[in-house]
């Protein structure tokens, strides 16, 4: 039976399944802050790159998937995020791709796929944007190149109040630094209101095969901003999971992992 978790409620209450044993786990010193990186697997190299205000953790469902089809999943947590150390510098989107090719280089990985989720979509395009020769092709769920994408946000939703709820939780458990989760809030919330704003010829200057992918009732992007990025980003592939919202790796894991391995199978 195929697990769904629809509202969250499951992940609100038991977070998602622990991470297994990592064939290699380290830690990544990079502008003044500690990445952590954990390796899973050994088949070809699958980079995954969280939300905003998740942590590598979540991508449990996924790096079993990826290890069953024999692919080397790595799962990173941006600084401030899961095992991470915020640092002293201002966030933004080019520094934690920055921060992703120190984790590669650390790792001796000339190249990789990329698998992000929101914020790490957009990592992930911004990589493919500054260092095309490092990424294979990008999986991108639930990006947004530009803040004009960006749909008015409904705080009293409680699928979004689960979400947030499990992120605390999540960075008492997990973080060297529990007592700075309000200021890694902020920061991430500075960041997240001022960033990105890649205009069009930036995104058509992109040469790394590239999927936009979104769930069908994603609360936070509009479907025209989704729409326009496949447009202007050359040969740009267009995946709508059905039912889906920004948080369907989580909610209807099954579905996002078979469109995601199907995307990775065709750099066969």
């Amino acid at each position: 039976m195929e697990f769904r978790d629809e509202d969250l409620s499951h992940y609100a209450a038991h977070g998602t399944p622990p991470l297994p044993t990592p064939v290699r786990e380290l830690r990544v010193s990079h502008a003044g802050a500690s990445i952590w990186c954990g390796v899973y697997g050994e088949g070809a190299p699958v980079l995954l790159l969280h939300g905003a205000f998740n942590q590598a953790a979540d991508w449990s469902r996924q790096i079993a998937a990826l290890t069953a089809a024999g692919y080397g999943a790595i799962a990173i947590d941006n600084r401030g995020r899961g095992r991470s150390t915020l640092g002293a510098e201002p966030l933004s989107y080019a520094l934690e791709a920055e921060e992703v090719l120190a984790v590669m280089d650390a790792l001796e990985l000339p190249a990789a796929a990329i698998v992000g989720w929101s914020d790490g979509a957009i990592i992930g395009l911004t990589l493919a944007m500054r260092h095309p020769q490092r990424v294979g092709r990008v999986f991108a769920f639930g990006t947004v190149m530009h803040l004009d994408g960006l749909k008015p946000l409904d705080m009293d939703d409680p699928v979004l109040g689960r979400m947030f709820n499990r992120v605390k939780l999540d960075h008492a458990r997990f973080s060297p630094e529990a007592e700075r989760f309000d200021e890694i809030a902020q920061a991430v919330d500075r960041m997240t209101q001022a960033q990105p704003t890649y205009d069009d010829a930036a995104l058509a200057a992109i040469r790394v095969p590239v999927a936009i992918v979104t769930g069908e009732s994603d609360e936070f992007i509009t479907r025209e901003h989704t729409e326009h990025l496949v447009r202007v980003i050359p040969g740009a592939r267009s995946i709508v999971l059905s039912g889906g919202t920004h948080f369907a790796l989580l909610q209807r894991p099954e579905e996002f992992n078979e469109a995601m391995l199907a995307y990775l199978r065709e750099a066969v």
